[in-house]
């Protein structure tokens, strides 16, 4: 047996975090109240700090064929990428509350979201991107590298090996 830990830093207020970071989550507080969540009435939003001081937000746009919604952080990420391409991410503040219970807990990314947040840490030469993540009340919880919420995670080189390993066998991949 092995076991597997990581690293995370809590606060118990916004009040304790640096001044940057308490606005970073003012505006996910605010894309989180501007979510488009009819459905399920849980709203989240993200706000994403660029190296050249922009703060793109984003928040979850659900639909009735749930599939075809999107959560916030790819929202965000999606639009800092497609607006200003290139240009890093200092950190993330995800916020999330409910209109029909409370929220006191750190709410964390996806499976999805957290994959997609990898690719782009890698991007940016795999300079670690801080990730805050509150409820509604209750403490705040700072991530400093998103590899601490998707250990065993799946990269670029992965794909490439196994490219590799099929073209020198000649057959087909079998773990």
């Amino acid at each position: 047996m092995k076991a597997l830990s990581i690293t995370y830093e809590q606060y118990d207020t916004a009040q304790d975090l640096r001044k940057d970071i308490q606005s970073l989550a003012l505006k996910a507080q605010e894309a989180a109240e501007k979510a488009y969540a009819p459905y399920s009435k849980f709203h989240v939003g993200c706000a994403i700090s660029l190296e050249n001081g922009t703060i793109v937000t984003g928040n979850n746009q659900e639909n009735v064929a749930y599939p075809s919604g999107l959560c916030a952080e790819r929202v965000a990420i999606f639009s800092a990428s497609a607006t200003l391409p290139g240009e890093k991410i200092k950190s993330i503040f995800i916020r999330a509350f409910s209109k029909k219970f409370m929220v006191n807990q750190p709410i964390s990314p996806c499976g999805s979201c957290r994959q997609v947040l990898l690719e782009y840490q890698m991007l940016q030469k795999d300079q670690p991107i801080p990730i805050y993540m509150q409820g509604a009340s209750g403490p705040i919880l700072m991530i400093n590298d998103i590899r601490d919420l998707l250990p065993f995670c799946f990269f670029e080189e992965k794909l490439n090996e196994g490219e590799m390993i099929k073209a020198e066998e000649n057959s087909p991949l079998t773990l």
